[in-house]
């Protein structure tokens, strides 16, 4: 699944709206501050981390070795404001797997209304093996390097080009890693989530968890139901499709979300003249592809960096994305180049490995994937003749190391089998391409007495914190006192964008890089 983060829609038709009736969740009381025993709090000195104070946590390779050999988390906090009606810690994930957390840590804690900045202290970190975290997994550096051979493996030739490179990955991981990648699962995370918590002082910990963060959340649950006060869980994965038909899924719904971009330029054919219908967008943006893939732009932007480049459009059609996007294929049009090529540069470049590395090694060991390419093959030519061209075959390769992944493969946890979790807080998005709709529903069925919330129409992966009051308020109410809305309560999403004025159009690609929430990228 490309990174689930906020590092895989269908419509919720038949989903009856139900009144809002705000009950109180049977919360534990909220626990009182505790000396963070384990934890040495310092000014975070990171590029990126100015304003919060990091920390580092020593924690087992193996869990069942306890006093085996240690690896090191890196956390950072946003400290809580006020003085009195401290509510404990917020841990937060923003997905993945590979996501940066500590970042993350901080945009949570901006999105937060004063109440509750005043009495949480949100708490991020680097799962292990990501970013400040140590060891931090690269295994190849230029993997993604451009241009790429072609992702539609249209002859045997391509196709074993790329089974080569996907190999070859997975051989250099093991390398470099060995035994390590034993123990990259997510039940491994989540007994780091555990020990973080010990050393926060805290018998209960407050969560929030969007994309994979999901996921990781409930497996923490379900595996720890009596150490879990209040959870949000935003932009749910499905537990029974884990990861294999995940990615299937998700390329079907990404095909519907990108469509949707290319009737948005239609009906903006004024301003884009890229044509009048979704299926005249589509196809230009289909030749276009076919093109550059034999002749890349500036040796730069080949057909596969074309379509990482567009396939943000199916994450989020909020802000400056869309319109910065159309611009960028307008101004092709026109004979200028240079807006694809930053484009692609802002937003299809993968910025370094270890947040691709570390999505391997969770994903291709949590269960295990087919081992037949054979099925593969299959699986993915079906989709892709079935129309689902955009991101089927991307998505295949972006996966395809798990094919000989040197690690062995565990089974996934049953979610939500477990007694005593307390009532989840559930919001998902109908259209949400990057974990679909049902996603949400499988969660509130296994997550008994959760609360789902529905954005309706919503094409945004991570709903929470995007300037929807109706899901923030719901957000915020359940953090300050644990009132939970009524199961399958709706909202309405927010308004598609429109072109910017001429004006506006000129600080459209500073608007796109400062709204793009880069640890949301790849589910």
């Amino acid at each position: 699944m490309k990174k689930l983060a906020i590092t895989a829609a269908a419509a919720g038709a038949g989903l009856v709206a139900l009144a809002l009736v705000p009950t109180t969740a049977q919360a534990r009381p909220a626990q009182p501050a505790q000396p963070s025993a384990s934890l040495s709090w310092s000014a975070c000195t990171d590029p990126g981390l100015e304003g919060q104070e990091c920390a580092s946590l020593p924690v087992p390779l193996d869990h069942s070795r306890p006093n085996g050999q240690k690896i090191t988390l890196a956390l950072s906090r946003v400290k809580h404001t006020g003085t009195t009606g401290f509510q404990g810690d917020l841990l937060v994930n923003p997905g993945g797997p590979g996501g940066t957390g500590r970042d993350f840590a901080s945009r949570v804690a901006n999105g937060l209304p004063a109440g509750l900045k005043a009495t949480y202290d949100v708490i991020g970190f680097d799962p292990r093996g990501v970013g400040g975290s140590s060891p931090s997994l690269t295994c190849d550096a230029n993997y993604f390097a451009p241009v790429r051979p072609d992702y539609v493996p249209v002859s045997r030739s391509l196709e074993r080009t790329w089974l080569k490179k996907s190999a070859a990955y997975s051989k250099a991981c093991g390398q470099k890693y060995g035994s390590l990648l034993q123990h990259m699962k997510t039940t491994d995370a989540v007994q780091d989530m555990d020990d973080i918590r010990v050393a926060l002082g805290q018998k209960q910990i407050n969560y929030y968890g969007a994309s994979y963060g999901t996921y990781l959340g409930s497996v923490y649950a379900t595996l720890y139901p009596s150490h879990v006060r209040r959870m949000v869980l935003d932009s749910n994965v499905k537990p029974s499709d884990v990861w294999y038909d995940a990615n299937l899924e998700q390329d079907k719904a990404f095909e519907k979300n990108i469509n949707a971009l290319f009737a948005w330029i239609a009906k903006y054919d004024s301003t884009y003249h890229l044509g009048t219908t979704q299926q005249a967008v589509r196809s230009y943006f289909l030749n276009l592809r076919a093109q550059l893939a034999k002749t890349p732009l500036q040796g730069v932007v080949g057909g596969d960096e074309l379509i990482d480049t567009y396939l943000v459009a199916g994450y989020i059609d909020l802000g400056a994305y869309w319109p910065y996007l159309a611009n960028a294929l307008s101004k092709y049009k026109a004979g200028n180049g240079q807006p694809l090529v930053d484009a692609y540069n802002l937003l299809g470049a993968t910025p370094d490995d270890n947040g691709y590395a570390v999505y391997n090694a969770v994903q291709c060991s949590d269960t295990q994937w087919p081992t037949s390419w054979n099925k593969w093959r299959a699986d993915n030519w079906k989709l892709y003749l079935k129309g689902n061209k955009i991101e089927t075959w991307g998505n295949a390769w972006y996966n395809a190391p798990c094919l000989t992944w040197p690690a062995k493969a565990g089974k996934p946890v049953d979610v939500g089998h477990a007694k005593g979790i307390p009532p989840v807080l559930l919001f998902q998005a109908t259209n949400d391409a990057a974990t679909p709709f049902p996603g949400g529903v499988e969660m509130n069925q296994r997550l008994k007495g959760s609360r789902l919330v529905i954005e309706d129409g919503g094409r945004t992966h991570g709903v929470v914190e995007r300037g929807n009051a109706c899901i923030d308020d719901k957000f915020a109410a359940f953090l300050t006192n644990g009132t939970l809305p009524a199961n399958q309560s709706h909202c309405a999403r927010l308004p598609e964008p429109v072109p910017p004025s001429a004006a506006a159009s000129a600080t459209a690609k500073a608007a796109a890089a400062q709204q793009f929430p880069q640890a949301f990228t790849r589910p």
